[in-house]
């Protein structure tokens, strides 16, 4: 078992805050969720992993088809051709894709992805090689019921409220997947606000399926 805690936990879902709020995780679920001391005390043999700022659910990010089938993301090998940001448009247009350099560009977004807090992506996926990166790392796929409005962009919580990106249910249902991350945002008495102005590229660690896979350097 592992305690995550954090300065401030935010549950979801109109949920209250916590301060010094903490999740306990065993295997891939959560199995409580409450202030870190009374977990610390019930599970005094579970790990515990500190982490600065606000701990809240994973996000969705809705441009799964966008930032995955129509961008690539260049290998570091390419940077001095390609640069480092994702390319898209004529850029795009002029490099030859085969389905393995596709699944090999899905394969760095999806990292990148992690890195912004992202534990699903909207769909729907047509490139079978961008499908199975996705599958392999873990990232869940929703069906995406209306368009969204763009522009697409790595950062979930760009252009909409915090909560708004949140998965569902809210870190209070025990049971549920591990899926959350932790973002270098102080307590304030407004802690959606603060994280929707510090985005996810305030991101300091993500949670998939218990595991943790993406942890700032």
């Amino acid at each position: 078992m592992t305690i995550h805690r954090a300065d401030l936990l935010l549950p979801g879902a109109g949920r209250a805050p916590v301060p010094g709020g903490a999740v306990l995780v065993a295997g891939d679920a959560i199995e409580a969720v409450g202030p870190y001391e009374e977990l610390a005390a019930a599970h005094p043999a579970a790990r515990v992993r500190r982490w600065p700022g606000v701990l809240t659910p994973g996000l969705c990010n809705s441009y799964g088809p966008e930032l995955l089938e129509r961008t690539y993301h260049p290998d570091p090998r390419e940077a001095d051709e390609l640069g480092t940001e994702p390319l898209t448009g004529a850029a795009l247009a002029a490099l030859e894709m085969t389905d393995t350099r596709w699944g090999a560009s899905a394969r760095r977004g999806v990292r990148r992805m992690l890195a912004h807090g992202t534990v699903a992506i909207a769909g729907p996926l047509r490139r079978a090689t961008v499908a199975d990166a996705v599958t392999r790392s873990g990232l869940a796929v929703e069906r995406r019921l209306t368009e969204p409005p763009g522009p697409p962009d790595l950062d979930p919580l760009a252009g909409r409220p915090a909560e708004e990106a949140f998965v569902l249910p809210p870190l209070g249902f025990e049971g549920r997947q591990a899926d959350f991350a932790v973002f270098a945002v102080p307590p304030t008495d407004d802690p959606y606000t603060a994280l929707t102005r510090a985005g996810a590229t305030s991101c300091v660690a993500t949670v998939l399926d218990g595991r943790l896979v993406h942890r700032r350097a």
